[in-house]
């Protein structure tokens, strides 16, 4: 935890007004964003188009069969996860470790991560991307059936659009 000498300061100003309305709110019980037939959905909470850029905060809701993506890192984006319900295991780079709810991982740009629900149960997490990074069409495209069809020049370029780097 840096000190009260830490030299560690608020970034520059962003915003000089008097102030503005301009939050925004999405009640629980909103519509998924997203769904696939085997029950994953996802809840778009924060995009990287409606915070500038600073970071995109999702919700990711496991149905019960297995599914997640297997190691990668990103070069350019930190991800973190916060379990809500159920159990993830997320890779830490060396193995994989069961979470729960209220635990946090954080990964930083070119951390080897993965995450995955084998637990035979429903589990629900927040993903939050640092910088804010355009992660919905990543995910779009994962959930209208992913790379199937795609060249491999294709399959290339797309992960590379979307700076996942797979081990």
């Amino acid at each position: 935890m840096p000190s009260m000498s830490s030299p560690l300061s608020y970034p520059d100003p962003v915003y000089d007004g008097d102030g503005e309305v301009s939050a925004t709110y999405r009640p629980d019980g909103s519509p998924h964003d997203l769904g696939s037939p085997p029950g994953n959905t996802v809840d778009y909470l924060a995009t990287s188009a409606s915070t500038g850029g600073g970071f995109g905060l999702y919700r990711w809701n496991f149905g019960p069969q297995v599914s997640g993506p297997d190691p990668h890192f990103h070069r350019t984006i930190s991800e973190s996860f916060y379990v809500l319900t159920g159990t993830v295991k997320i890779y830490d780079g060396t193995r994989w470790v069961d979470t729960g709810a209220g635990d946090f991982v954080h990964v930083p740009p070119g951390g080897i991560h993965g995450f995955r629900n084998d637990s035979g149960e429903a589990a629900s997490m927040l993903l939050l991307f640092t910088p804010g990074a355009p992660r919905e069409e990543y995910f779009e495209t994962l959930f209208a059936g992913g790379t199937k069809g795609m060249s491999e020049e294709e399959e290339a370029a797309f992960f590379l659009r979307h700076d996942n780097y797979w081990l």
